[in-house]
């Protein structure tokens, strides 16, 4: 069986650009120094656009920090809503105002009526009932309100919640490229996409010519669909605002396009494509399809993903309106303070009030084992598995259920039939769903303490990164993930700063959830990834460290061709080193091939044998052994 390995990785969330784990290392500040440090303020100013000292000199790795350190921290992770996509002090709302004709002692006696004054193209057509109108001289009309009507008056709100995990200040993803009207989410999918391709060190051009069209295939999705104005929201807005639909807001807002606009924009695929959608879960559910193809055998490259730009006012009521988002009153009340404590509002497994909702955009590149082997690629791990379940009879659309109970013990047991059983005891960590909900912090501590009993594991590691950047929903185990490749890398897992201790309700007789980093040096080999959805989606995967896939590469093609892998990726390295030395120093280079000639039918020929497509060296193969020869006689 293959063995899908991860070649490359990139995106953006409140933790910075997430290529060569300098996201990762946003969350583990505390515990880096030198040049990993540096690196990472030299990689979040340069998205922030802070690439010039107090001096006016370019920033360099010696004094990024002490010039603008301080701002790169405080315009990361979650803080309070900036206003840069709208004022959450002052939201455009209607309020519903009911008149009544005035007939009291100060009417007209004539007339008993409210009398309103508009120009006679702003008449309403039907008339509302109890109104009328005289036309006057001048285009205008007097609207007569002679029985009790009902009014929308335009007017200002402040919305309850002022918390999110926004993308890095001074970030503008529509900035990188010809964005076009583009909404927010498929704006990050082009950003992510391009910064995970990007990051392989391999020109796309040269790995599409290695395999045959048809077996790359690209799986994305948005939970949430895009419900920015240049989406799905402002197509059902736009009547209410007095506006058009535009003709791109209904197809742009479908919540395949992070695959779509991947395929069409960025890589010009014309393999396999999909957008599974399982809520909170979603990105699993893409990273499960993607796995199982190269696992049989179907795909030798796949680019997963998701971009998910919830932050709008509308979302932000809807959650909040289901008493899903800790508000700026509940934080008020759990610290007993008058101004809340926006940066410790998502609090996993602590006494905690709600989710923060977050923004990111997140891909990964993977390759089957033989592919990499062939190309050099870097492996950065290995997802040996993926699990979903659903949970059965609900009592609600948000409940949790059974479902997780079983994705979570198939993934350790799978992960054991591999490694065997001291390993999962010793070696591996969990990167927890932990939206900072009350309910949450009970249930999912209740299954990880059963499935560390099940398994003997006496003292788990358990973090979430939802305290750092929020939940982005769809994309939300794409931030795990990106995560969890960083800790197999540095062997750092992250804390929970943002709680004083793990609340009493927690079960954790046998995890060690802390609110500091754990070094876990010689113990990071295996990362699990857990997520749970609304509607009873549930997914948990595995991955594998880099330093494992090693050893299991050496025994399936030797010490010697592996040496001459190894060989072949130096050359690699250089180039994504490259390309990320570009992105401290300058702009993220984003990959939009909007513009370029698209294939017609000329382009293709088809036989009985293969179908040739002009630009790939490799055919799609149309000859097919039977799968049911046995279901034959004769």
């Amino acid at each position: 069986m293959r063995l899908p390995v991860i070649v490359g990785f990139g995106g953006v969330s409140p933790a910075g650009r997430s290529s060569f784990h300098h996201a990762y290392r946003r969350t583990i500040l505390d515990s880096i120094q030198g040049s990993e440090r540096s690196d990472m303020f030299m990689s979040l100013a340069s998205l922030m656009n802070l690439r010039e000292g107090q001096n006016g000199k370019p920033l360099t790795a010696k004094n990024v920090e002490a010039e603008v350190g301080q701002q790169c921290l405080d315009g990361s992770l979650i803080r309070q809503l900036e206003n840069n996509l709208f004022d959450p002090d002052n939201i455009p709302t209607h309020m519903a105002v009911e008149l009544s004709p005035d007939n009291g002692a100060n009417a007209d006696a004539n007339r008993h009526t409210n009398d309103i004054i508009i120009a006679a193209k702003n008449l309403p057509n039907p008339m509302p009932e109890g109104c009328s109108a005289e036309a006057l001289d001048g285009g205008l009309v007097r609207l007569k309100i002679s029985d009790d009507a009902e009014l929308k008056l335009k007017t200002l709100r402040k919305l309850t919640v002022q918390s999110a995990g926004q993308l890095p200040s001074g970030f503008d993803p529509a900035a990188l490229y010809q964005s076009r009207f583009h909404p927010r989410g498929l704006q990050l999918s082009i950003i992510a996409a391009s910064d995970a391709v990007q990051s392989v060190g391999i020109d796309w051009e040269t790995i599409k010519q290695h395999v045959r069209p048809d077996e790359v295939c690209v799986y994305a999705s948005s939970a949430m669909g895009q419900l920015d104005k240049c989406g799905s929201g402002g197509m059902t807005q736009a009547r209410l605002r007095g506006e058009r639909p535009s003709s791109k807001q209904l197809a742009l807002g479908l919540n395949q396009m992070p695959a779509d606009f991947v395929n069409a924009y960025v890589l010009g695929s014309v393999g396999s494509t999909g957008a599974a959608v399982g809520a909170c879960a979603s990105f699993l559910y893409n990273l499960r399809l993607a796995v199982d193809e190269i696992k049989s055998g179907r795909r030798r490259v796949a680019v997963v993903g998701g971009a998910e730009a919830p932050i709008t006012p509308e979302i932000i009521e809807g959650y909040a309106a289901m008493s899903a988002l800790v508000t700026d009153e509940n934080l008020r009340k759990l610290d007993g303070v008058d101004n809340p404590d926006y940066r410790r509002a998502s609090r996993p497994f602590g006494n905690n009030a709600g989710f923060v909702l977050g923004e990111s955009g997140q891909y990964v590149v993977l390759f089957d084992d033989a592919l990499a082997m062939e190309l050099g690629a870097s492996i950065h791990g290995a997802v040996s598995d993926v699990f979903a379940s659903a949970d059965g009879i609900k009592k609600s659309i948000s409940s949790p259920g059974p479902g997780n109970y079983i994705t979570i013990a198939k993934a350790v047991g799978a992960a054991r039939s591999i490694v065997g059983d001291a390993m999962i005891r010793e070696h591996s960590f969990m990167q927890a769903h932990g939206s900072s909900t009350p309910q949450n912090r009970v249930t999912e501590s209740l299954i990880l303490d059963k499935v560390a009993q099940a398994f003997g594991i006496d003292n788990w590691p358990i973090t979430a990164v939802k305290a750092y950047l929020g939940h982005s929903i769809g994309t939300a185990s794409g931030d795990q993930l990106i995560n969890t490749l960083g800790v197999l890398s540095n062997e750092i897992l992250p804390g929970i700063p943002t709680i004083d201790k793990v609340a009493d309700d927690v079960y954790a007789d046998r995890l060690n959830i802390s609110t500091t980093d754990l070094g876990l040096h010689g113990r990071a080999e295996i990362g699990f990834l857990n997520s749970k959805g609304f509607g009873g989606n549930n997914a948990t995967g595995t991955v594998l460290s880099p330093r494992l896939v090693a050893q299991m590469m050496k025994h399936r093609y030797g010490e010697k061709d592996y040496a001459a892998y190894l060989d072949r990726n130096n050359a690699i390295q250089e180039i994504a080193q490259a390309y990320d030395q570009q992105c401290m120093n300058g702009p993220m280079p984003a990959i939009y091939r909007f513009g370029e000639p698209p294939l017609d039918d000329s382009d293709i020929t088809v036989s009985s044998e293969e179908v040739k497509i002009n630009g790939f060296d490799n055919t799609v193969d149309l000859e097919f052994e039977n799968p049911y020869s046995d279901m034959f006689t004769g």
